[in-house]
């Protein structure tokens, strides 16, 4: 059995492994800052640590459904981000019996973003592989990002 973290984004289920969440919030105030790569929609102060965040709705072109949103901070290699989505739904536990391989064109998204499709009753959860949501140039990026809002949090907290 292997225990995912379900959520919605737009009118799918997706899941994330249980062991790459940290958090799951409220959203709170995201700041745009200039400079950023295209897939961060800001950043977001979360206890006094300065995290991006990533729409996830953005990268898989499907609109919002404008409920409750909600932030899932994980862990993407040695940073943590955040992720902006519709809804979290619930901790599931899947047997591998019930983890498919999903087909090689799945509904418009890259099959290297799924380690599988999850079946659960009648409901169909995409399981993403949060490791390839981003390009290799993508997590330079996100890295240059947070040195760089460490950097102004640094000079922040000076001119205090």
């Amino acid at each position: 059995m292997r225990k995912f973290t379900v959520f919605k984004i737009g009118d799918e289920l997706f899941g994330i492994g249980i062991e790459r969440v940290v958090e799951i919030l409220k959203v709170q105030k995201i700041f745009t800052i200039p400079g950023l790569p295209g897939f961060l929609s800001g950043v977001m102060n979360v206890r006094g640590t300065v995290l991006p965040v990533m729409d996830l709705r953005l990268r898989f072109s499907i609109k919002p459904s404008g409920n409750k949103e909600r932030i899932i901070i994980v862990r993407c290699g040695s940073e943590k981000i955040c992720f902006l989505v519709d809804d979290v739904r619930d901790i599931l536990s899947l047997a591998e019996e019930e983890i498919g391989t999903p087909p090689s064109i799945f509904k418009g998204f890259r099959t290297e973003y799924l380690t599988g499709l999850g079946r659960h009753g009648e409901a169909i959860i995409i399981l993403l592989n949060i490791d390839n949501l981003l390009t290799s140039e993508e997590m330079i990026k996100l890295q240059e990002s947070i040195e760089l809002l460490e950097e102004k949090g640094a000079e922040v907290n000076k001119t205090a």
